[in-house]
C-alpha cells in the first residue's frame, strides 16, 4: 500500500470513529426515557483508544465529553489486574471521586472493545438521571452537607459481566430511585449505545487490521496536538490574573500563562472547599479549562486526546475546585461554569476582537416535581435553563442559548412538558429587563412560567450570576440577574436565587428570569437603526432609548 492510500485510509477510519460515534448517540436519544436525555440532549458519547484517550465523540454537551475519558483512565486504574477487564463487560460510574467526575445524577457507562485479546478501544455514555436518591427529590440540593446525601454511589464498578447484566447491582440502583421505571428505561439507552459502539468498532478492526486501526488512532491524536499547538502559538503571550466575587461572597482567583508549546492553569490560591454542594472535582476543573482552550485555539476542529496535551493544571486539593470526600458536589455544575466564565474574564481584554462580552452564564438548574394529577405518579422535571450572551465587537449577543458550557443541546419543548409533567407552559418569552446595553448590546435572557397543577409540589434551584451580573466589554454595560420568582395563588411574590425543596400548591406560578449578556462598547456608539430595530422588537423603550442611547423620536 503506498503512502497516499495509507493516508486515505487513516482518514477513513477516523471519520468512521465519528461516525460510531453519532450512531451511539442517536440510539441513546431514540431509546431513553427521560426527556432531559431526549429532549435536552443531556448526554454525551465517545470512544476511546485502550488507554481512555478520547479518540471521537458525538454531540450533546461538550463537557460531558470531557467526561468520558477521564472514567475511562479512571476504570483502568481501578480495575488493573488481569481479567479484571473482560470481553463483554459494561462498567458504570457516577462517583467524582471514582471517575465520575460530575455529580450522582450524571450515570457514566463504560465498554471495553478487545482485539485478539488486546484491549484497543471503549464505547462510552454518559446521561443524566432524573432521581438517583438522596436526601431529596431530583438527588441534587443546595441544602447538602455531603455527598451521602445526594444518591447512591457507584464507585466504577461493574454491571455486566461478560454480556450478563449482574442483577443485585442492577436492583439496588433501580431501589434507590424515586423514578425507578424511568432510571431503568435510561439504563438500558446507556447499555444499547455502548453496546452499539463496541459492535461497530469491532467491526472497523475486522474490516481494516487492529495494526491499521490502532495506528489510526495514534495519527489523528497527534494531529489534533499539531493544531492545538498552531492555535496556541497565535495567542498572546505572558501570565494574566484574575479575582472575581462571587455570589456566595466567595472569591475566586486564576492565573493563566501561555507560552507557545504550554497553557498552564493555576487555581492553587482558592477558597476551602464549600460545607455544601458547590464543589467539583479536579477533573471537572480540567474540562473547563479544556473547553476554553479549544474555543481560543482552534475551536472548529478536531478534538481528541491530542487537543489537550499542551494544558497543564494545578490545583490544590480541599479547595472548591478540587474537593475531597466527603464533599457534596451536587452543584458541581454552577463551580465549573464559574471557572469557566472566569477564565474567559481573564482572557478577554487580552485577545483583540476574539471573545465577547459576558454572558448569563449559569445552567440555572431547575428541578420541579409532585404527584401529576392526571395519573397519580410521581413526577420530576430537572432542567437547565437558556438565557442571553454578550455582545461582540461584531454584533449583538444571541438570545435565549444555553450556557458555553453547555454546548449542543435545546430547551425542553411546551408540549412535552405540559404532557410529562403536572405542569401547564403560561409563558415563554425573551426577557425585556435593562441590561447590557451597548454599542452592541447583550442578547437577551428568558421568562418562563410554569404554573403548577396539584398541591404538595416542589421548587428546588440554585442559580448564579444573580448579585454579580454578566460583564461587559470596552464600554458596555453589565446584564441582567438570574433568578426564578414565586408567584402564589394569592397574589404573594418571592424572589429566589438558591431555594430547596419549597412547597408550591395548585395555580402558583414558577416564573424562571434568566439575564441578558453583558453589551459590548460604549453605547452612545449604538447605531440609529439597531436602536430603533430595538423599540420595534420590543427589547427597549423609548424612556431607556432616551437615558442610555441619548436617542429621543423624531416625528415623522
Amino acid at each position: 500500500m503506498n503512502r497516499a492510500a495509507d493516508t486515505i485510509t487513516l482518514e477513513i477510519i477516523q471519520s468512521s470513529l465519528q461516525a460510531i460515534s453519532d450512531e451511539m448517540f442517536a440510539a441513546m436519544r431514540k431509546t431513553a426515557m427521560s426527556a432531559i436525555i431526549y429532549e435536552v440532549l443531556d448526554m454525551g458519547t465517545c470512544i476511546t483508544d485502550g488507554q481512555g484517550n478520547l479518540a471521537s465523540s458525538g454531540a450533546g454537551i461538550p463537557g460531558f465529553v470531557g467526561v468520558l475519558d477521564k472514567a475511562v483512565k479512571s476504570i483502568l486504574a481501578l480495575h488493573a489486574k488481569p481479567g479484571d477487564i473482560l470481553p463483554g463487560d459494561i462498567f458504570i460510574t457516577n462517583d467524582p471521586y471514582f471517575g465520575g467526575v460530575t455529580h450522582l445524577n450524571d450515570n457514566v457507562l463504560l465498554m471495553p472493545v478487545f482485539a485478539d485479546d488486546e484491549l484497543i478501544a471503549w464505547a462510552a455514555n454518559i446521561a443524566h438521571w432524573n432521581d438517583v436518591g438522596g436526601a431529596a427529590p431530583g438527588s441534587f440540593s443546595p441544602d447538602a452537607k455531603e455527598i451521602f446525601q445526594e444518591g447512591i454511589r457507584l464507585p466504577a464498578v461493574k454491571l455486566f459481566e461478560r454480556g450478563d447484566l449482574i442483577r443485585p447491582v442492577f436492583d439496588i440502583i433501580k431501589t434507590n430511585s424515586r423514578l425507578p421505571d424511568f432510571l431503568e428505561g435510561d439504563l438500558w439507552a446507556g447499555v444499547a449505545a455502548a453496546r452499539i459502539g463496541a459492535r461497530r468498532i469491532a467491526e472497523l478492526v475486522a474490516k481494516y487490521g487492529k495494526p491499521i486501526f490502532l495506528e489510526a488512532m495514534k495519527h489523528f491524536m497527534d494531529y489534533g496536538e499539531q493544531v492545538a499547538l498552531e492555535g496556541l502559538k497565535a495567542l498572546p503571550k505572558g501570565r494574566f490574573t484574575i479575582e472575581e466575587a462571587q455570589d456566595n461572597g466567595m472569591t475566586y482567583k486564576a492565573t493563566i500563562d501561555i507560552r507557545d508549546d504550554s497553557f498552564v492553569v493555576d487555581l492553587t490560591d482558592n477558597p476551602p472547599q464549600d460545607n455544601g454542594p458547590n464543589n467539583c472535582s479536579q477533573d471537572d476543573s480540567l474540562v473547563s479549562v479544556q473547553m476554553m482552550f479549544k474555543n481560543i485555539t482552534d475551536p472548529y476542529g478536531v478534538t481528541n486526546g491530542g487537543t489537550f496535551r499542551p494544558i497543564q493544571l494545578k490545583t490544590r486539593e480541599g479547595t472548591v475546585f478540587h474537593a475531597k470526600p466527603p464533599a457534596a458536589i451536587g452543584i458541581y455544575y454552577e463551580v465549573g461554569m464559574r471557572l469557566y466564565d472566569l477564565l474567559w474574564r481573564c482572557l478577554a481584554p487580552h485577545m483583540g476582537d476574539t471573545l465577547p462580552s459576558g454572558h448569563f452564564s449559569s445552567i440555572c438548574g431547575t428541578v420541579i416535581g409532585g404527584v401529576h394529577p392526571d395519573t397519580g405518579r410521581h413526577f420530576t422535571i430537572v432542567e437547565p435553563e437558556i438565557g442571553g450572551w454578550g455582545g461582540s465587537h461584531d454584533a449583538d449577543g444571541n438570545s435565549a442559548m444555553f450556557s458555553a458550557m453547555h454546548g449542543e443541546t435545546f430547551n425542553c419543548p411546551a408540549e412535552i412538558a405540559e404532557t410529562r409533567y403536572g405542569l401547564y407552559v403560561d409563558r415563554l418569552a425573551l426577557n425585556d429587563e435593562p441590561g447590557g446595553e451597548g454599542q452592541h448590546r447583550g442578547g437577551k435572557g428568558i421568562v418562563l412560567d410554569y404554573r403548577v397543577r396539584s398541591d404538595g409540589c416542589f421548587l428546588t434551584a440554585s442559580y448564579s450570576r444573580n448579585k454579580h451580573h454578566p460583564w461587559g466589554l470596552q464600554g458596555g454595560r453589565e446584564g441582567s440577574s438570574n433568578y426564578v420568582r414565586v408567584i402564589r395563588a394569592n397574589g404573594e411574590t418571592r424572589d429566589f436565587a438558591v431555594v430547596t425543596s419549597l412547597e408550591v400548591n395548585r395555580d402558583d406560578v414558577i416564573r424562571i428570569v434568566t439575564a441578558n449578556g453583558g453589551g459590548y462598547g460604549d453605547p452612545a456608539k449604538r447605531s440609529r437603526e439597531a436602536i430603533v430595530s430595538d423599540l420595534k422588537n420590543g427589547y427597549l423603550d423609548a424612556r431607556r432609548a432616551a437615558d442610555v442611547y441619548g436617542y429621543r423620536h423624531e416625528a415623522g
